[in-house]
């Protein structure tokens, strides 16, 4: 739908994997399923029922299932034509011999279709398909992977490009205090008690992470008077009778707080890589800046450096911003990089791929990526995402 009046900060993240909420004013475009954070408005709804988005997304995973060929198990059909062969050669072997054997004829014909029996029967055909796929299956289950369907194993030795998602993937899917950059005299911990002081009272993810950095370095927290949220700005409020400012450079700007030069450029920096930075004025005078964003999991790095050991391309495809999703490419040597895309563009990329003759391998965990995950030949799902995506993959 779209929003009439009213304006607020919304978690867009099922849809897009941008774990950093998005401001909406007047005019602006808001999706079916995502969650208002702060705020109120008031919206006229343009789709319902089966034109939403979110319809749109099941109706694409539930076409790809069904589109999907099944892999034809050589040795099921090879067994299937051999069994019977040497079943009836043992029968005829032992007609035969009680025919034209010499005697005792019955004990030579049953000797002669056993022999056939124990030496041609494809026995151990037949069971090491199953013995090999439970071994694969139960060594999974010891890593902490489920096997939903053992033809996966069969086609996974077969993937040459791996396509991943970021946010909650590669990533934790949590913003995080990175950084805390005090100006002048102030400790690092003296920013982070002063900042979080004023921002527990927020319920902006920046504020969370903020406040939860200063929970686990155990910092004690004073009490705040006269706490108020400027929306899409910044939060203020007085702890132990001074003023903080918390929020944007334009917000201290206009509160006539003027930000250190080599603070600001260093601040700018962050920017770049794709963090959030919040600015912080105490008693008026600027102190100082923390930086928020999505760390990489400590997992990751090795786990990309071991598949490009095995000669595996890898492409990480992200609903979220270039800055920051070419930021964690770097960082990762990953060999392709595609941002901003949306959920029917992740299942076009496998199908464009698939098209090429590679045999694709997807990793996601969002409600975004569980189309990609149906279309590729071997969906993998973190356990950690939504059930739509553990649903719609193999692994």
């Amino acid at each position: 739908g779209v929003v009439e009046e009213g304006k607020s900060l919304i978690d867009e993240s099922m849809i897009t994997g941008e774990p950093v909420p998005v401001s909406k004013e007047q005019g602006a475009d808001v999706i079916g399923g995502t969650v208002n954070q702060t705020g109120s408005f008031l919206m006229k709804a343009e789709k319902v029922g089966g034109e939403t988005l979110l319809s749109q997304i099941i109706q694409m995973v539930s076409t790809a299932q069904r589109s999907r060929a099944p892999i034809q198990r050589v040795v099921d059909s090879v067994a299937a034509v051999f069994v019977p062969v040497v079943l009836g050669t043992a029968v005829i072997t032992f007609l035969l011999w009680s025919w034209l054997g010499p005697e005792p004829r019955l004990a030579y014909a049953l000797i002669n279709a056993v022999a056939v029996l124990i030496i041609a029967c494809p026995c151990a055909l037949g069971l090491a398909t199953p013995m090999s796929i439970m071994v694969g299956v139960g060594r999974g289950a010891k890593q902490g992977i489920l096997i939903k369907n053992a033809e996966v194993l069969e086609t996974l030795q077969k993937v040459d490009t791996i396509v991943v998602d970021k946010t909650g993937t590669l990533t934790e899917g949590q913003p995080r205090l990175t950084q805390c950059v005090p100006a002048g005299d102030l400790s690092e911990d003296e920013l982070l008690k002063w900042s979080a002081a004023v921002e527990q009272h927020s319920e902006h993810p920046l504020s969370q992470a903020v406040v939860q950095a200063a929970k686990e370095r155990e910092i004690q927290l004073d009490e705040v008077q006269d706490f108020d949220s400027v929306t899409g700005a910044g939060v203020k409020g007085n702890v132990q009778g001074k003023p903080v400012l918390i929020g944007s450079a334009a917000m201290l700007e206009d509160n006539t707080i003027s930000i250190d030069d080599a603070l600001m450029l260093q601040a700018n920096e962050l920017r770049e890589q794709g963090q959030g930075v919040i600015f912080v004025a105490i008693d008026g005078a600027f102190a100082g800046f923390l930086s928020v964003s999505d760390p990489i999991k400590e997992t990751t790095e090795p786990a990309i450096r071991k598949r490009h050991d095995l000669g595996l391309s890898i492409v990480m495809v992200t609903g979220d911003n270039e800055k920051t999703a070419r930021a964690v490419a770097r960082q990762l040597n990953i060999d392709d990089v595609e941002a901003g895309v949306k959920p029917q563009d992740k299942y076009e990329k496998i199908k464009a791929l698939r098209k090429k003759g590679h045999k694709v391998a997807m990793a996601g965990d969002g409600i975004n990526d569980a189309p990609a995950l149906a279309e590729a030949d071997v969906g993998i799902a973190m356990g950690t995402g939504t059930d739509v995506a553990i649903e719609s993959a193999e692994v």
